[in-house]
């Protein structure tokens, strides 16, 4: 699982998978148990009756410190396992640090601790997943997937890194990995590091603009 044909992943989902804003609290701060759920506000609806609500939307111009949005739900010991997983599908190579050093475990935890439907599948998605692992790694003789070595993390991933290939009993360890692999790299390819590891040049202020150059005009057929 190279930086190479994990970018050809995120380049087949892109227009599939939607990204949080760009603005989501990264910071990881404080430990919340995995059993935190989030608390949803009171909103009073038509004829004055309270109803479960998420609130008001967040303010995307400030940046949020890790908890406030909402309540974190991974454990230290499942932040140690994503990490270590996000850099087995983004390893640091020579031109950039891996997923870890970026952020993406905050990113995700972020991302499965939102109370938001689609948020909260994710969540009992990758959290047995991350148990799936660990029972995994028991039955090769380690007490987690985090205590094995990379040797043998790569080969636990490659049983579950693609869902054609895997085993009928493992489809939904396949459907984890799949997730976690399109959250990593969702979390990695957003950020600075990222894309500049893609060679992406938007978002830079540019004191003129001469058009697009020549010779991509001429690869297109435009000049």
């Amino acid at each position: 699982m190279d930086r190479r044909t994990t970018i050809k992943w995120v380049l087949a989902a892109g227009a599939a998978w939607p990204l949080v804003p760009h603005r989501l609290a990264r910071a990881a701060s404080g430990e919340v148990t995995r059993a935190a759920q989030p608390t949803l506000s009171e909103r009073t609806v038509r004829g004055g009756a309270p109803t479960a609500g998420y609130g008001t939307d967040p303010d995307l111009m400030r940046v949020y410190p890790a908890g406030e949005l909402w309540p974190l739900c991974m454990t230290p010991a499942q932040r140690q396992l994503a990490g270590v997983l996000a850099d087995l599908i983004i390893p640091a190579d020579e031109r950039s640090a891996g997923a870890a050093a970026v952020g993406a475990v905050d990113f995700i935890d972020e991302w499965i601790s939102a109370p938001y439907p689609a948020h909260v599948r994710d969540r009992e998605i990758v959290l047995p997943g991350f148990a799936w692992l660990d029972a995994e790694a028991g039955r090769r003789a380690s007490p987690t997937f985090v205590d094995l070595a990379p040797l043998e993390q790569a080969r636990i991933c490659d049983t579950i890194c693609d869902a054609a290939r895997a085993a009928p009993d493992l489809a939904a360890a396949a459907r984890f990995f799949a997730l976690y692999r399109d959250l990593t790299a969702g979390a990695f390819y957003t950020t600075p590091v990222g894309r500049k590891d893609l060679g992406f040049i938007g978002n830079v202020a540019l004191a003129r603009f001469d058009g697009p150059p020549a010779d991509l005009l001429k690869s297109l057929g435009l000049a």
